[in-house]
Order: C-alpha cells, then sequence, then structure tokens
C-alpha cells in the first residue's frame, strides 16, 4: 500500500539549529525555506519548522508500558533494521533519550521498538518498528 506524505508544521527556537538536527543527525533533506521557515523531507513526509523563539513545548506524560510518553510527539515507523541504523546513530551522536530505544508491548500483537527523543527546541520525537509491520493497527 501506498500512502500519501502528511505534512506537520511546529515552532522551533532557531532554524539554523533545526537545520543541523534534522539534516545533519537524522539525514532529513531540506526541501524550500524562507526566513522563518524551512520544510524536511522526513522520511518521505513533509514537516515544516516554523521559527517561533517564544513557543513552548507541553511537558505531559502519559503511561504507556511502564514509560512516560511526551504528548505530544509525532514520528516514523521504519523497518527494523533501519530503526537499529538510526537508534545506534543517535547513540554515537549523544542524543540524550526520554525512552531509551526498547521493545515494547513484547509478546504481544503491537510489539514494537520504540524510542523518544527530543529535538533541539523540545518537540517530541517517536521512532519505531514493528515486529510485524502488517500489525500496525492491530487490536
Amino acid at each position: 500500500m501506498t500512502l500519501p506524505p502528511f505534512h506537520l508544521a511546529f515552532p522551533v527556537h532557531d532554524l539554523a539549529t533545526a537545520r543541523a538536527f534534522y539534516v545533519g543527525l537524522l539525514g532529513c533533506r531540506e526541501g524550500r525555506s524562507a526566513e522563518c521557515w524551512v520544510d524536511f523531507d522526513f522520511f518521505g513526509h513533509q514537516i515544516v519548522a516554523h521559527l517561533a523563539p517564544d513557543a513552548k513545548t507541553a511537558a505531559h506524560e502519559n503511561p504507556v508500558d511502564g514509560h512516560g510518553v511526551p504528548v505530544p510527539h509525532f514520528g516514523i515507523v521504519l523497518g527494523m533494521e533501519d530503526w537499529r541504523g538510526l537508534a545506534e546513530r543517535l547513540r554515537a551522536a549523544g542524543v540524550d533519550f526520554v525512552i531509551e530505544p526498547t521493545i515494547r508491548f513484547a509478546g504481544e500483537v503491537g510489539e514494537q521498538a520504540t524510542m523518544f527523543f527530543r529535538d533541539p527546541s523540545g518537540n517530541a520525537i517517536e521512532v519505531k518498528a514493528m515486529r510485524n509491520p502488517e500489525n500496525l493497527f492491530a487490536r
């Protein structure tokens, strides 16, 4: 199944820092930009960092499988090998994980590898990979 790309706009405190994080660390390709925004190819989806120096990030967490999941957050579902590669790249870069790379819901229909971290502006990001990708929406 081919999915259309989604679009997400979010606040950042500094565009140069956002570029360094999304392009330099995550490997996103930079798209169009203007003085107060820049868009990135986030694994085939369009995310747009908008300059908002005074924006505050939410500090709420919901308990999920023994972890405090940051709300709000956005992310991507990768294949398991790509997930492992990104986890290693982030560890090597010294990223401070909100939730370390781990396996959640082990042995259940929704078993998945997941990790949470924040960009330099505090936006929470989740990257996951499903043990069985066809179970992404299974109940």
